[in-house]
């Protein structure tokens, strides 16, 4: 299947006719006869709504995504400007996570009960709890952030990113180049486990050896110590430049904690080493940056590697055109925020697939239907074109559902992150290493 959208020529005669019918109607001066006044196609009109949920911890003292769901409501809104998705209303409901396994699992009941279609563009760490439930109904999850297992192998899960298994192999790639030595400081827990292999699969691909394994608690709010290890990890007591020689790197991915750790390793007293710093996305991005000192902050100089092109990129000129008249200055939305481009790209997806179904009604099955045939999307170049049908998939056996393992290299220049390599990088390679 080439996942191409079936002719739809009846419906234009359709819709003409009853337009023209009810013409008439109101001519006579009948105008409040039932059926007329909304036209199939337009927004209220015989094409049902579809419904749809995305959920993100809000407000918890540990992760918080606001901006995934306020996305998502903007998005609504800038649809009803534009007569629906493919003349369907969309209706989008949103739920706090809570970040826990019981606010995941009470979103999906939710999602169950509302009669949402998909789940869109949503952010959990807890897909044992949310995918069950979703699995039960018949329910899809489309575009989650990537930071869950079940998202990577529920036949019902459409992710649109490589999720943090693809960040951390390129990481690997990013670093193998350019530090002698890596330092990896990662949470002390199942998920924090797989997470060395990853990077040491990219590091292998360059000229770095495997990576020092620093654990950490996800949840601490001093990390000097774990700062003191990874610094003497990574790199020799003194440093003397000299021809060929590279630096050492400590890279983490702790999440928000990731803030918290690099204001511990910033506080460390000059000992002579040369170390430089990174990080992936969802631990780092632009609004830490910025609130951080920018220039002048402890990113300065960090390699990040991402799913998608820097936040100024003119690719994401129509998400900010969206945000910036159908947001009404919603401060929980940051453009530069990997969870709201996350979030946009969801719905675009949503969009192309509505749009492939000749239907006036759409239900679970239909969407998934149209996705495992293999629709084909197109993200406007935010990512490579999406298709999940079998032989799209990377088929790795831990994450078997993966359909784009590219990445992105940036790096923060005054205060800015920017392109550190043009095109995308595909780790799929280095992924199957792992596995």
């Amino acid at each position: 299947m080439t996942g191409r959208r079936r002719p739809s020529s009846p419906r234009p005669s359709k819709t003409f006719s009853v337009r023209a019918a009810c013409t008439a109607v109101v001519a006579t001066g009948a105008s409040l006869i039932v059926g007329c006044g909304v036209l199939p196609g337009d927004p209220g009109g015989s094409r049902e709504p579809v419904t749809v949920m995305t959920f993100a911890p809000e407000d918890t003292k540990a992760t918080n995504m606001p901006g995934m769901p306020a996305m998502a409501k903007a998005y609504a809104r800038w649809a009803a400007a534009q007569g629906g998705i493919d003349g369907h209303e969309l209706r989008v409901i949103t739920c706090n996570e809570q970040n826990t396994p019981q606010g995941a699992a009470t979103c999906a009941r939710r999602a169950v009960k509302e009669g949402a279609a998909a789940v869109v563009g949503s952010y959990s760490q807890y897909g044992d709890a949310f995918m069950a439930p979703l699995e039960a109904a018949g329910i899809p999850f489309i575009g989650g952030f990537g930071v869950s297992d079940e998202e990577f192998t529920s036949y019902l899960s459409y992710p649109v990113n490589g999720g943090q298994a693809a960040l951390l192999a390129g990481n690997g790639q990013q670093l193998a180049d350019v530090c002698d030595k890596v330092a990896l400081v990662r949470p002390d827990s199942l998920a924090g486990d797989d997470l060395p292999d990853l990077l040491n699969a990219g590091l292998a691909r360059g000229k770095a050896g495997e990576s020092a394994d620093i654990l950490a608690a996800d949840d601490a709010t001093d990390y000097s110590d774990e700062a003191r290890r990874a610094r003497r990890q990574a790199a020799e007591p003194v440093w003397t430049a000299s021809d060929g020689e590279r630096p050492g790197c400590v890279t983490a991915a702790l999440g928000e904690r990731t803030e918290t750790f690099f204001d511990s390793y910033r506080r460390l007293p000059e000992d002579g080493r040369q170390v430089r710093i990174s990080s992936v996305m969802g631990s780092v991005g632009q609004p830490l940056i910025d609130r951080t000192g920018g220039r002048n902050g402890p990113y300065e100089g960090a390699y990040i590697t991402g799913w998608y092109p820097d936040a100024s990129d003119a690719r994401w000129d129509r998400m900010r055109d969206v945000v910036r008249t159908h947001a009404f200055g919603d401060n929980r939305i940051d453009p530069a925020d990997a969870g709201v481009q996350t979030t946009w790209i969801a719905y675009n997806v949503l969009n192309k697939v509505v749009s492939s179904i000749d239907s006036d009604r759409i239900t679970p099955g239909k969407i998934s239907h149209a996705l495992d045939q293999g629709v084909e999307v197109s993200t406007d170049g935010l990512t490579p074109a999406l298709r999940w049908s079998y032989e799209d998939m990377l088929g790795a056996s831990r994450y078997p559902r993966i359909v784009n393992s590219s990445v992105t290299f940036q790096v923060v220049s005054e205060g800015r992150l920017v392109t550190q390599r043009k095109d995308f990088v595909d780790v799929g390679r280095t992924l199957m290493d792992a596995s």
